[in-house]
């Protein structure tokens, strides 16, 4: 059988490119998804043309079409989360269930932001000078340039896409080169909704090659980026120099603190949940379990037995709870990482790979751990978690906080006194009391602090800081 090829979507046209790659599935290696185009500098440079040529009447179109449009594609996105969410599962390695839910958050982005469309407002007021008054208003940056990464594939492209349209902004998304048939198909979607030609464009390939074009393109006003922090340091090196206004999302390496006094059972779950869900492939990941020292050996030997019992497997199979790694070389870093993990005195309990077809490993709990270790300082991305042994509630903060990221941090106590005084004084963006710092809400802001997260935050009515800039106007008769 003949397998599909998949185009660029530029100026509202299919538009094919002079290569292809092939969009293997982690799960089953000889699974070819499609062939989705490898795009040039050329493909790139008609893509920002075509968002520049469609900006004006995008710009100052009523809201009313904006809000229809996104309107419209939450509801195409929920018709078809079926089909979206067992594609994303094949492409990315999420469980099935994890990726019809991404699917339905990526609807409820939509329709949220649709809503939002309709909300920008501004301010008037008088001027100290007599006479005059003063508008202050909010405008659409121009033309933004989407790079998002491939454990989110199709929510990171939404809460991206939506609020940067809904603002009366054009659109260049790339969508990472491992899992571009969501995004894909959420072009296709977009196209569907009555996007007008050039207001949304899709453009596929290698980050050296488009993503670079992209950002370095003149007539791209503003650049959101969500991977790596060694990537987002050269973006903003090279926005900053042009004039673009960024926004940057790095990752983080998570502290979940286990005080004494925490419900056991619930600390372990919310601890599975955050470091091994979703193959550990979540930037607001637990990958240090930082515990109480009176309650240190209790919780490790439940974590390693609920962790041992995780069954791994092919993301579409029903009984699976955690798939694989999303690609070989993914897993040759991981399993790079316990290499390390041990010789820096860590006592690895699985981790191994697992046989079958796919990229699958078992997940790792490293006792032993301390925080200057490498294991406990650099993001694995993987279903790998340091547990580091305190001696209370102020070394463990003291612990939380010495990292180079800041997005995520979580406390497992029944202490009202000690969950408040975490909350003001844990160094992070997100802070989550009794639940797991993975799992965040579609309606309030999402970033960190430190090398997580540089610019205005995503999500929420939070978005329009980046999305829009601010015009002060003052009229007289």
């Amino acid at each position: 059988m003949a397998v599909q090829r998949f185009d660029n979507l530029i100026g509202g046209q299919w538009a094919p490119a002079d290569a292809y790659s092939r969009n293997i599935n982690p799960s089953d290696v000889e699974d070819n998804i499609g062939e989705f185009a490898s795009s040039s500098n050329t493909d790139m440079d008609a893509a920002v043309e075509a968002a520049r040529s469609a900006f004006p009447a995008w710009a100052n179109a009523s809201p009313q079409l904006r809000h229809d449009v996104l309107h419209r594609v939450g509801e195409i996105i929920m018709r078809d989360k079926e089909m979206l969410g067992t594609l994303l599962s094949r492409e990315e390695g999420k469980t099935l269930a994890e990726g019809i839910g991404e699917t339905v958050r990526a609807s409820q982005i939509f329709t949220f932001f649709a809503g939002e469309a309709l909300r920008l407002g501004g301010e008037i007021g008088p001027s100290v000078r007599p006479g005059v008054d003063v508008m202050v208003e909010r405008q659409a940056v121009g033309v933004v340039g989407l790079i998002t990464p491939w454990n989110f594939p199709i929510a990171i492209p939404a809460w991206k896409a939506a609020p940067a349209l809904a603002f009366g902004n054009c659109v260049v998304l790339k969508p990472a080169e491992l899992t571009p048939a969501c995004s894909w198909h959420l072009a296709r979607i977009i196209k569907e909704a009555g996007c007008p030609d050039g207001v949304f464009n899709l453009v596929m390939g290698s980050g050296k090659t488009v993503g670079q074009a992209l950002v370095e393109n003149d007539r791209v006003d503003g650049v959101s980026f969500t991977g790596s922090a060694g990537v987002g340091r050269q973006i903003a090196t090279n926005c900053a120099a042009s004039g673009k206004r960024f926004q940057l999302e790095m990752g983080g390496k998570n502290p979940m603190v286990i005080l004494d006094d925490a419900d056991l059972e619930l600390a372990v779950d919310v601890s599975i949940n955050g470091a091994f869900f979703s193959t550990g492939q979540r930037c607001t990941a637990s990958s240090r379990l930082i515990v109480c020292e009176q309650i240190h050996d209790e919780f490790l030997e439940r974590l390693v037995s609920r962790a041992s019992a995780l069954r791994v497997g092919n993301a579409l199979d029903q009984d699976t709870q955690v798939g694989p790694v999303v690609s070989e070389e993914q897993l040759n870093q991981n399993l790079g990482y316990l290499d390390i993990a041990r010789d820096e005195g860590c006592e690895v309990i699985g981790g191994e790979r697992l046989d079958g077809s796919g990229h699958f490993q078992r997940p790792a709990v490293l006792a032993r751990a301390t925080n200057d270790m490498r294991s406990s300082r650099e993001e694995i991305f993987g279903p790998i978690a340091s547990v580091i042994r305190v001696g209370g509630y102020d070394e463990a903060l003291s612990v939380a906080n010495d990292t180079d990221f800041g997005l995520s941090a979580g406390i497992c106590t029944r202490s009202l006194a000690h969950a408040t005084h975490f909350r003001k004084h844990a160094r992070a963006g997100m802070v989550m009391v009794n639940l797991p710092t993975a799992g965040v809400d579609y309606h309030v802001p999402f970033g960190g602090t430190k090398a997580s997260s540089h610019g205005p935050r995503e999500q929420g009515t939070y978005a329009r800081d980046f999305y829009t800039t601010i015009k002060t106007s003052y009229i007289t008769a």
